[in-house]
This record gives C-alpha cells, structure tokens and sequence, in this order.
C-alpha cells in the first residue's frame, strides 16, 4: 500500500512582513474557518520565529516545511535561534494579563490540535487533524 505525502519548503526573510506568507502556507487549507484558525496560529509562530528566534534579524531566514498527509496538516517552523528553553514552552496565558508577550505560545496551542517542538526548541511542529 503506498501512503500519501506531500510537502514542500518555504524560505522567508526574518521580517514581519507576514501576511502573503502565511496565504501561501495556507493554499491547501479549504475549509475558511479551518484556514483562519490556522492563520491566527501560524502567524503567531512565525512571529515568535522571527521576534524571539531570530531577534529580528533580517539576514536570518524563517525555513518552514509544509506536509499533507491523508489525515493531517503538518507546519514545521524552525528559526535560526539558539531555541527557546523547556520552561517557556508551555501552553498558559501570562498572570498578568496587561504582559507584554506571553500569549503566543497559548494561542498557538489552542489553533492546533499536535504542538511538538524540537529538543533544541527552535523547530515547532504545528498538527491540525484533516
């Protein structure tokens, strides 16, 4: 039996000039409700990416792979940051509520369904079940 994969590989500059990106990641997303959940949490992580990993360096690049499989949405986002610590990745709102970051990373956990990140903690793999 042959399973069916797809995925392909996207590069963009370290700038928060989002937007078309995130439309082109998003191409095989159908379903608008589906594609704006997803929309909310993949620029939440390229944000993260490019702000946190990358510190806003413009000669650094975003590298995200992007995989299909029968069953899943699959957005790998690795940064050329040196990771985010284990501490930092879990999914809760910030204590105070006027913080000024903090709320990415559980707005992230509440777009998808799967969210692993690498032992390094600069690679995060985003699932969304079909």
């Amino acid at each position: 039996m042959e399973s069916f994969k797809n995925w392909a590989v996207f590069i963009h500059p370290s700038t928060l000039k989002l937007a078309s990106f995130v439309e082109t990641l998003l191409e095989p997303v159908i379903c608008k409700e589906t594609a704006k959940k997803i929309e909310l949490g993949l620029h939440e992580a390229l944000v993260n990416a490019v702000v946190h990993g990358n510190l806003s360096n413009p000669n650094k690049v975003v590298r995200v792979r992007r995989i299909l499989t029968p069953n899943w949405f699959i957005w790998q986002i690795q940064d050329e940051g040196i990771g985010i610590v284990k501490n930092k990745r879990q999914s809760s709102l910030p204590i105070d509520i006027d913080a000024n970051s903090g709320r990415g990373i559980y707005l992230i956990h509440k777009c998808f369904d799967d969210v692993r990140w690498s032992s390094k903690g600069n690679r995060l793999q985003l699932s969304l079940k079909k």
